[in-house]
């Protein structure tokens, strides 16, 4: 934990303080104090001013969320920051303040949070390099652009004013269902080299609407802005120099930053310049955010964010669902302290993670089979101390299956299935699977346990999701959790894992 925190994944939540959807949800500190203790080591606040403009709220802007105080919020951090993981705290702001609550942001951030807030040094303009996971132990760092800096965009659209395309995507997003039939997103092709675009990528006024960072700002006076405000940042959201999103990932600024793109924007990016974006999260910090559309809080396949190296893949964690299974079972990797350090083919340096040359991997083409994983799934049990005996069919023993796969780059994903075991409460399968993976680095493996149900859809039974870097060889209990994440105590699956080098 000795590297530039630009060398971690890290376990990162989106608009932290709702309770549900986007558009018309409660906005409170529970859900931050949820995902702390779960491990998320990012937390999202959107900072507004109160109708008298004398205090600030949270809130999602120009939605029907209703607000939470900001000194709230900051409390709960602070109380809840270090219960899972010792490793640092960032906390994001969308900042819609005037000059005079920006000084009373840094006022109550100092107030609340004391020795934990870490911040540079007055003399310093920026990092060259982030500082580390442990020399940032037990801190609270601020992420924000400054007062002064602002990407340059058009005008967006409310969440209101939805276009019909984006109703329709959005019909399609509730037609998946909370935890969906298979993951579209994971099912969809990786780029691949013969299909990459040419070289001209989205401008940048045609940034995502989605998320404030890269709104337009609120006209306030640049000459007001509160010195105290931009002196706790410690991650400045850079501003993207050109007029494109290649623009904005390419060049070599002396000081490290981070920057924003939307699900959609960073598959545009990666279509056309895949190494690009490899290179740029080398040294800075890439945060990647759900689309608009997805008023559902519903999330997306981190799989294709990860491959290129974003170390901040923000979901919503209120929700559930498979692709924020994934992300629950990545970050149960290091011993669920909330950072994974990212592959030495996303990182090329030395032992001490000085840079020595640009990162070379390209995810449209991983190269040839590294190891191959068998996977034999002997037996099943806990379902009947767990749930009534009518919880799935009303009147005999379930039938249970097991799904077994790889989510992962395009050419390892996969999901294979058991054999049905019918009327049995401790079913027996003893099937085996092999799955041969090109980038074991990035694999995670999935579980599902299902119910059949002839005549509609198959109940849930139980899933897990392990990244398989983490995996050791043997006979192993696996436990299986619910579909929010929770624990299915005492439902277990008696596995074997075999890799073949």
């Amino acid at each position: 934990m000795k590297l530039p925190i630009s060398q971690y994944f890290i376990y990162t939540g989106h608009n932290s303080y709702l309770t549900g959807n986007q558009l018309s949800s409660d906005c409170s500190e529970k859900p931050i104090v949820t995902a702390l203790k779960r491990g998320v080591r990012v937390i999202e606040l959107d900072l507004w001013p109160n109708p008298s403009k004398d205090n600030i709220l949270v809130l999602h802007g120009r939605t029907l969320t209703t607000p939470v105080d900001f000194e709230k919020c900051i409390v709960a951090i602070r109380d809840n920051a270090f219960v899972s993981s010792e490793f640092p705290v960032v906390i994001t702001f969308e900042d819609h303040l005037p000059a005079t609550l920006q000084a009373k942001a840094a006022e109550i951030v100092h107030k609340v949070l004391g020795d934990t807030l870490y911040y540079p040094d007055a003399s310093q303009e920026g990092f060259p390099e982030f500082p580390s996971p442990e020399v940032l132990k037990r801190r609270i760092i601020i992420s924000t652009k400054p007062p002064k800096e602002y990407l340059a965009c058009q005008k967006s659209e409310s969440p209101q004013a939805l276009s019909l395309g984006a109703v329709e995507e959005r019909k399609e997003i509730e037609r998946e269902g909370s935890w969906g039939d298979e993951l579209p997103e994971i099912s969809e092709d990786f780029p691949s080299p013969e299909k990459s675009l040419p070289v001209s990528v989205e401008p940048a006024p045609e940034l995502d609407s989605s998320d404030e960072e890269n709104k337009p700002p609120e006209k306030r006076d640049e000459s007001k802005v509160a010195p105290e405000y931009k002196r706790i940042i410690t991650i400045r959201a850079g501003k993207p120099k050109g007029d494109s999103l290649k623009d904005a990932l390419a060049g070599d600024d002396a000081y490290a930053r981070r920057v924003s793109l939307s699900e959609p924007q960073l598959s545009k990016v990666v279509k056309s310049h895949p190494r690009i974006v490899v290179s740029f999260t080398n040294k800075n910090i890439l945060r990647v955010y759900p689309k608009g559309t997805r008023i559902d809080s519903s999330n997306y396949n981190p799989l294709k964010a990860w491959a290129h190296g974003a170390q901040m893949v923000a979901f919503n964690m209120q929700g559930y669902g498979r692709p924020l299974w994934l992300v629950h079972g990545f970050f149960r990797a290091n011993g669920g302290c909330g950072y994974v350090k990212k592959p030495d083919f996303l990182v090329d340096g030395n032992s001490e993670g000085q840079l020595t040359r640009q990162p070379s991997f390209d995810p449209t083409n991983p190269g040839p089979v590294k190891k191959t994983l068998k996977v034999k799934v002997y037996q099943g049990r806990g379902w009947l101390e767990r749930f009534s005996r009518n919880h799935f069919d009303s009147f005999t023993p379930p039938d249970f299956y097991t799904r077994v796969g790889i989510a992962g780059v395009k050419v390892d994903t996969v999901m294979k299935n058991t054999q049905t075991k019918m009327d049995n409460w401790a079913p027996r399968w003893e099937d085996e699977f092999e799955f041969p993976l090109r980038v074991p680095e990035l694999a995670l493996l999935r579980i599902e346990v299902h119910e059949y149900d002839a005549t509609g859809k198959d109940d849930f039974g139980g899933q897990t999701c392990l990244p398989v870097q983490e995996l050791k060889p043997g006979i192993r209990t696996v436990p299986l959790y619910d579909k929010k994440g929770n624990e299915l105590s005492p439902v277990r699956l008696l596995m074997r894992f075999t890799f073949l080098d």
